[in-house]
């Protein structure tokens, strides 16, 4: 199974991101439609759902969400970078929250301090990709081919391309949060 691609690449809007259930989760409820840093806002956009989501849901909940979320991401950011026609969209942002949720499960409770020292290092790791997450990045993007329509495998292929950078991004914010919480008890 494949999906033609537009010759003309899409730009995507908010009519055009409700139009399915797949792109608007791809683009974070809209988040990602921020014309400034895309990635910023959908973790944003993550750290409010999560502390909104704390209220009503237990670790179980969340990690069930978070599970499948990773899952489901792979097909879902795959299948709409293959509508835009793009490897890595930067409006799409689900990668971002499930990692940024991953990083808030393992460090709450914690102080506004400790939260917003967890979201400047998952921003300074999935923006700028540091060592190893640079280089799975740069591997995934390099494995592709835009010039024929993607099989199934080859777009769930791609969104574990695209989830992948961020799980590392949130895997060396928790890492470096160690080190601090070792270092200096906050």
């Amino acid at each position: 199974m494949s999906i033609p691609k537009d010759p003309d690449p899409v730009i995507p809007t908010f009519k055009w991101v409700r139009q399915t259930a797949s792109r608007t989760i791809a683009f974070g409820f809209g988040s990602g439609l921020s014309p400034v840093a895309p990635g910023t806002a959908g973790t944003l956009w993550a750290w409010a759902a999560f502390l909104v989501g704390e209220y009503f849901l237990s670790i179980e909940d969340f990690l069930w969400i978070i599970g499948g979320g990773i899952i489901l991401g792979c097909w879902i950011c795959g299948h709409v970078s293959e509508e835009l026609g793009k490897k890595d969209f930067g409006g799409i942002v689900w990668d971002e929250i499930i990692a940024f949720w991953i990083v808030l499960l393992l460090i709450m409770p914690s102080s506004i301090w400790m939260q917003t020292i967890a979201f400047g290092l998952f921003r300074f790791f999935d923006a700028l990709k540091p060592g190893p997450i640079g280089m799975i990045d740069c591997h995934f993007k390099n494995l592709e081919n835009n010039h024929n329509p993607s099989t199934i495998l080859q777009i769930i292929w791609r969104g574990f391309g695209i989830m992948v950078d961020d799980l590392a991004a949130a895997f060396f914010t928790l890492l470096v949060i160690a080190l601090i919480q070792k270092m200096i008890p906050l």
